[in-house]
């Protein structure tokens, strides 16, 4: 049950990131807007070291370079594929290809959840393609590579081929990012996190420095950029404490509902549309998280 709550908290934390890292990056390129939110997570988990602990042993220090190059990779992609748009619908096909990966290794590696279990895995899966039923809407929506605005709004949203492509790199490399600091050392405390998150924040930098010609005058939006980052690093700790607690299938795709909180606040704050096969999508993540409750 420790592991299912901490699960819960680190969605609704990414699911706010999210949110928070797509809006910056509508106001500024996304690198800009990475280039802010790698270090403020980078400095929430300094300020958790004397908390959680951390011992930089090599497997520690290996597997949390690897998460951290993976994270740099789903920053970019992910912010980008949000400031492009719609919210609500490819943020849970991120989501969904984020889930099956960690879950397939889970299982590989010998997790077998119980009846209850095996139940809650497919239909939290299912409820994250339910809740990226929407009816899709405007394209690009306009947005160039300054991140400008995008596809929000309340009208009927359709994602663009190039964005549902930039969903499946970015699902991709948030699963190799959890793989990575599920495998480890669960002696460790953050030092993964903390390692990971260096290496975050100085490939941005070496991408900014390289490619500063073309990033555009914009300047990031701080206070959202720096906000998702802290929390993205607590959904991070949050994730890593549910998978030393319980098995990686389960946490993981408990994890993957995040783009619940996205989707909530897309519509309170951009006025996106949640149709009704979201809406039966909640309610089956609902389930779903009982049923695993029950495992």
């Amino acid at each position: 049950m420790i592991a299912l709550l901490l699960a819960l908290g680190s969605s609704l934390a990414y699911g706010c990131a999210d949110f928070l890292g797509g809006l910056g990056a509508r106001r500024a390129h996304v690198l800009r807007t990475v280039l802010v939110a790698a270090p403020a997570s980078l400095a929430v988990e300094l300020l958790l070291w004397p908390l959680l602990g951390a011992r930089f042993e090599p497997g520690a220090v290996g597997w949390g370079a690897a998460s951290g190059a993976a994270s740099a990779a789903a920053f970019a992609l992910l912010y980008r594929t949000l400031a492009i748009g719609p919210m609500n619908v490819l943020s849970p096909v991120t989501a969904l290809v984020s889930a099956m990966l960690p879950v397939a290794v889970g299982l590989l590696q010998g997790e077998r959840p119980g009846p209850a279990g095996l139940l809650g895995l497919p239909l939290a899966l299912f409820a994250v393609v339910l809740v990226s039923a929407g009816p899709g809407g405007g394209g690009d929506g306009g947005a160039g590579d300054g991140g400008a605005a995008a596809g929000g709004g309340g009208g009927r949203a359709r994602a663009s081929r190039r964005a549902l492509l930039l969903a499946l790199g970015a699902g991709t490399a948030i699963a190799v990012q959890l793989v990575c600091l599920h495998q480890a050392p669960s002696g460790s405390g953050v030092a993964p996190l903390i390692v990971g998150r260096a290496v975050t924040s100085a490939l941005t930098l070496t991408a900014v420095l390289l490619w500063r010609r073309r990033l555009g005058p914009e300047r990031p939006a701080y206070g959202l950029a720096a906000t998702a980052g802290a929390l993205d690093s607590l959904a991070g700790v949050l994730f890593l404490l549910a998978a030393r607690s319980g098995d990686l299938a389960v946490v993981a795709v408990v994890t993957a509902l995040y783009p619940t909180g996205t989707v909530l606040l897309a519509r309170t704050v951009l006025a996106e549309r949640v149709h009704r096969g979201q809406l039966a999508g909640l309610g089956a993540a609902a389930l779903a998280v009982g049923l695993l409750a029950l495992a």
